[in-house]
């Protein structure tokens, strides 16, 4: 069943991605108002959550976010497809890099670097990341899809931007594997991810809910003293992006414990706060409220 569907949908995919950007903005439109007010992708779930963390905003600039918030998802989908035959100069034109020095000033001195972000903007696009660096194929950390067909495709399509998939279960092995052979590589790191409940996982507030929070980054960046850059991706316009970096620690074992973590959530807070409409709410973020008690017992 896994190859037959690759064979039926790949020559779906690659006829979408030869469309141009506007011819695809116009079915996204489409894509957006299907989800929303068709299907009602995770509606409720996005309301009740914009409601309690956006209480200042009245129920129109609220149900406005939540139908932005569709389009924006369904631009990140479309675009995502795009990459398969878009160009790497292209993609460049397109997703604008600010303060690249931030973040190659590692590679220059040898050293591996952790890339951090959250789930904003088009955080797909950062995997063309790659044609930034030149000595190194970054990897980029990711879960693998169930169809081996298409998380082959996806591996082909990505390793055009010069970058490389890690799978999130051979991050440790691979990290540890390149840092005895003393092989610097850069890592992205999607850091809002939903960690699983355990009795010793790290809570905190983000966007003023109480939910366990990935410290894994922190943790492989003080164990072998790896600097973190905080990439900040924002739309310019439909179609184009920019993306600053910032370093968001660079001696990591000094740093108390949490503290990097606690760092990269208000980053990511304040950009939320900015622009909502670019966080990706439909993500099970806060799955795991109200069970911190059940979880340490």
């Amino acid at each position: 069943m896994n190859r037959i569907a690759f064979i039926v949908l790949a020559p779906l995919l690659y006829g979408l991605s030869f469309l141009p950007f506007w011819v695809l903005h116009l079915i996204s439109n489409g894509l957006a108002f299907l989800l929303h007010r068709v299907i009602g992708y995770r509606k409720k779930m996005i309301q009740t959550y914009l409601d309690r963390i956006f209480p200042d905003k009245t129920q129109h600039e609220r149900a406005q976010i939540r139908a932005k918030f569709y389009l924006n998802l369904s631009d990140v989908i479309l675009e995502t497809i795009k990459s398969i035959t878009l160009s790497p100069k292209a993609i460049q034109k397109r997703f604008k890099v600010i303060d690249i020095e931030a973040l190659t000033q590692y590679e220059n001195q040898d050293r591996s670097v952790f890339i951090v972000c959250g789930h904003y903007s088009n955080w797909e696009w950062m995997a063309s990341l790659g044609l930034q660096f030149h000595k190194q194929y970054p990897y980029l950390i990711y879960s693998p899809l169930q169809n081996p067909y298409f998380n082959n495709f996806i591996k082909r399509v990505r390793k055009k931007y010069q970058v490389l998939l890690l799978p999130r279960k051979e991050t440790v092995a691979t990290l540890t594997r390149q840092e005895q052979k003393s092989i610097p590589r850069a890592y992205g790191f999607a850091m809002d991810q939903s960690p699983r409940m355990n009795p010793k996982a790290y809570w905190r507030s983000f966007l003023g809910i109480r939910v366990p929070v990935f410290t894994g980054a922190e943790r492989l960046a003080k164990e072998f003293d790896i600097p973190l850059v905080y990439a900040s991706i924002n739309r310019v316009k439909r179609g184009y992006y920019e993306v600053q970096f910032e370093v968001l620690e660079e001696n990591p074992k000094a740093t108390p414990e949490n503290d990097i973590t606690n760092r990269f959530y208000d980053k990511l807070e304040a950009q939320i706060y900015q622009d909502p409409v670019q966080y990706l709410w439909s993500h099970r973020r806060f799955k795991h409220e109200g069970k911190e008690l059940i979880s340490k017992r």
